[in-house]
């Protein structure tokens, strides 16, 4: 708790410095307070939590996993053979180059409103850090230490079971928390671009109305719920990379 004293400071301090700069504008329309905006959430409780907020997470945790699962079996073919680690690493990064706001239109387009198109926005995101991070994770082993496994007699299956999978935990971790925040941003924005729930497409309506408070509403527990989530990994991450606290 102490240890993170300095970002509540941080926080309260920006929240604080928000309500001033809300108040001296006077314009909710284009710049809500943050008490006006945790009034509309508290106002909108019931539509937000029950409707809105679980297509999101449904997006959200369903591009995070064929991501995660893409990501990694990408670094670990990746890994295994040199020639299509340098024919996939260009393709990997391209992917990235590809303006979101231009290709979702085409997944509605391609699969109307369905939860597939904004799970494709979702897993475009994400899963180029998941496939990076565990691929440095993989060649962050020395070379020094395969070359004495393989004095001992072991085979490439245990190298990387042994060696590899054990170095690349904490690059794992790293890149869930990287992939937690897009994937969040990434159901966002299928949901705004073309959808019939969310806290994406809720936003886009309340604009539709000039209501500032709730288009930063959903905005505002969108980060607090991705924020919420990273607090969790990290939680995981102290528990089962132990040996990380002790070097």
């Amino acid at each position: 708790m102490i240890k993170r004293l300095p970002s509540l400071i941080i926080i309260i301090l920006i929240l604080i410095l928000w309500q001033i700069i809300a108040f001296v504008i006077s314009a909710p329309y284009i710049l809500p307070s943050p008490t006006q905006i945790a009034f509309k959430i508290w106002e909108l409780r019931k539509t937000l939590f029950t409707v809105h907020l679980p297509a999101t997470m449904f997006v959200t945790f369903t591009g995070l996993l064929i991501s995660v699962v893409l990501g990694i079996a990408l670094a670990v073919v990746m890994d295994m053979n040199e020639k299509i680690a340098n024919a996939l690493y260009p393709l990997v990064i391209a992917s990235q180059t590809i303006p979101t706001t231009a290709i979702a239109p085409l997944f509605v387009l391609w699969f109307g409103y369905s939860i597939w198109a904004k799970i494709l926005v979702t897993v475009l995101i994400t899963f180029f850090p998941i496939t990076i991070t565990m691929y440095d994770g993989f060649r962050s082993v020395k070379r020094e230490m395969e070359e004495l496994l393989i004095t001992y007699g072991a085979k490439k299956r245990d190298i990387f079971l042994k060696l590899k999978v054990p170095s690349a935990i904490p690059y794992f971790f790293s890149a869930i928390k990287m992939a937690v925040p897009l994937s969040v941003i990434g159901a966002a924005i299928a949901e705004w671009l073309g959808a019939q729930s969310g806290l994406g497409y809720f936003s886009k309506r309340m604009m539709t109305q000039l209501d500032g408070a709730g288009v930063f509403a959903p905005i505002v527990l969108l980060s607090v719920v991705a924020m919420l989530i990273v607090g969790i990994v990290s939680i995981l991450e102290e528990k089962c990379v132990k040996w990380r606290n002790d070097i």
